[in-house]
């Protein structure tokens, strides 16, 4: 239960924090005056957007035990973050696989995936160099980003509406859990494995590597 009840909280504080980032989106837009954005200012703000999601949700584990950091909380929290960030990864995917299939056409679009998981590794990273060193994850923005969800959270109204958020966000990790899991046991992972295998010595057999092309 105690898990559960973890993770339904990391849903909320996932939630408001896009709730606010979505606001200073908006205001960096506007001061764009409608200008797009390229795809280096793209993967800057998403860089700073993920980075301090990294540093918020340390901060939370420190919270939960009144200052003191639980090692089975960190790791929790770093396997909800990497399944969040690796479902928002496979969601834009999708997203673009979608449209060029509706349209024909490859999308023009912001999305990289190469600089993509790059940022999900420093994300990690990031992560886990804060178990060693605590101290660097308390600064102004990060507490200021705290608070703010804090008193979000803390509101009758708006608070329902993202707990109700939470409540999903809990529902659609124990989905991705359970099929993990059951991904796992059914074998399919050493089959693909062994089949890669397979198909690698038979190419080699033939003659022929990866590099060659057959006239």
């Amino acid at each position: 239960m105690d898990l559960l009840n973890f993770i339904f909280r990391l849903g909320v504080l996932f939630a408001i924090y896009g709730f606010i980032w979505a606001l200073i989106e908006l205001g960096l837009t506007l001061l764009r005056s409608g200008r797009p954005k390229t795809i280096i200012e793209e993967y800057l703000i998403k860089s700073v957007k993920y980075l301090f999601l990294t540093d918020v949700t340390f901060l939370f584990c420190a919270d939960l035990e009144n200052g003191e950091i639980s090692n089975y909380d960190l790791a929790m929290a770093a396997l909800v973050l990497l399944t969040y960030f690796i479902g928002k990864f496979q969601k834009e995917q999708n997203r673009l696989q979608f449209f060029s299939n509706m349209t024909g056409v490859p999308q023009s679009n912001l999305f990289n995936p190469k600089a993509e998981s790059a940022l999900i590794g420093v994300s990690v990273l990031l992560f886990v160099g804060f178990t060693f060193y605590p101290d660097l994850a308390y600064n102004p923005i990060s507490e200021w980003f705290r608070a703010s969800i804090t008193d979000i959270a803390e509101t009758a109204v708006i608070g329902f509406i993202f707990k109700v958020i939470g409540f999903f966000f809990l529902l659609g990790m124990i989905t991705k859990m359970i099929n993990g899991v059951m991904y796992l046991l059914s074998g399919r992972p050493f089959i693909q494995a062994s089949s890669n295998m397979h198909f690698s010595k038979g190419k080699k057999e033939d003659g022929f590597d990866d590099f060659e092309e057959v006239e």
